[in-house]
């Protein structure tokens, strides 16, 4: 049997760190802010005036300037006359933005393709994304027509041709066809993801279709979305996973457990954080303070008080 390893990577110097995203990680010393590529190289420094930096996301990052938002590209250059009240991620080719109490969508370019006009507007999924008019929320598609009349009183983004919405005080499910296909029965919704969504109803949780009948039965005081075949699960105060079928895979045994990604679980024994493969076995010793999720090969973590990254090929060559 293999015994966990030590992988390598970048060696840990930073006051804080993102994971990474479109090959660059947001990392900071001593207040100042910049990006570094794989090897820890910083390639992009945020200057004088910058703050609130945000990962890239499509392409751009968000920054705050001041009271106001903008967006960098991979050249570290910002966009030219954008400066909005607020910007969300970019995602399908827009991103929403505040002007003053509204909101509305801007492209890549920094042009208003949907005027500012709505309380809220959530990022665009599956061609639709969900804005609040007056005190209801509805669905407006990427010409900014509304789809779906406002008339509920929340509503999230669609995954797998669902969004959770809720009536009243309870949480169902909206299909494209603009019916409520599944009732609003849940005192929680949340995404599809592989075929099964989490739901809650009072302080307990467990997983339905997309026919809306349980396929896991609402037992655990904490459940995820599943990632890679896996759900992290609460059970008795302790963290395990679960496959999609409800099985108790890797059981219940972790102070606190993280989504797989890459093929390796961050989890937390006896104060430190380590890393698991989806047989439950620990790959990399548990020696961290924090842990993060493996992401474009690295995954973050933090010894005493600086962050570094460790590389998922050394783990793969252990």
């Amino acid at each position: 049997m293999k015994m966990a390893i030590q992988p390598k990577g970048i060696p840990p110097q930073f006051d804080s760190a993102s994971d990474f995203s479109e090959g660059l990680a947001l990392v900071s010393v001593e207040n100042k802010y910049g990006y570094i590529d794989k090897t820890g190289k910083v390639v992009i420094k945020a200057t004088e005036g910058m703050s609130a930096l945000a990962p890239f996301s499509g392409g751009l990052a968000i920054v705050q300037i001041g009271s106001a938002y903008s967006c960098l590209n991979p050249k570290g250059d910002l966009l030219e006359n954008i400066y909005f009240d607020r910007i969300s991620k970019f995602s399908e080719g827009v991103a929403a933005v505040k002007v003053g109490s509204q909101y509305g969508y801007i492209n890549k370019s920094g042009k208003v393709v949907i005027t500012p006009q709505f309380v809220l507007a959530d990022r665009f999924s599956e061609k639709l994304a969900a804005v609040k008019v007056n005190d209801k929320y509805g669905y407006i598609d990427p010409t900014g027509m509304m789809a779906i009349a406002p008339q509920y009183e929340d509503a999230w983004k669609f995954s797998e041709g669902f969004a959770p919405v809720r009536v009243g005080k309870r949480w169902g499910y909206l299909s494209k066809s603009k019916a409520v296909n599944i009732q609003p029965i849940y005192d929680g919704a949340f995404d599809f993801s592989g075929s099964l969504a989490r739901v809650r109803m009072g302080d307990r949780w467990g997983y339905i279709n997309h026919q809306g009948s349980p396929v896991i039965a609402i037992q655990f005081s904490f459940a995820s979305d599943f990632f890679q075949g896996l759900a992290t699960v609460q059970l008795n105060q302790k963290w395990g996973y679960i496959n999609a079928t409800g099985k108790i895979v890797i059981p219940p045994k972790f102070e606190i457990a993280a989504n797989f990604s890459q093929g390796l679980a961050a989890v937390q024994i006896d104060g430190k954080w380590g890393y698991i493969n989806p047989d439950g076995t620990l790959v990399v010793k548990s020696k961290f303070d924090n842990a993060g999720l493996f992401s474009e090969g690295l995954a973050r973590v933090q010894i005493d008080d600086k962050w570094g990254y460790i590389s998922r090929t050394d783990i793969l060559e252990g």
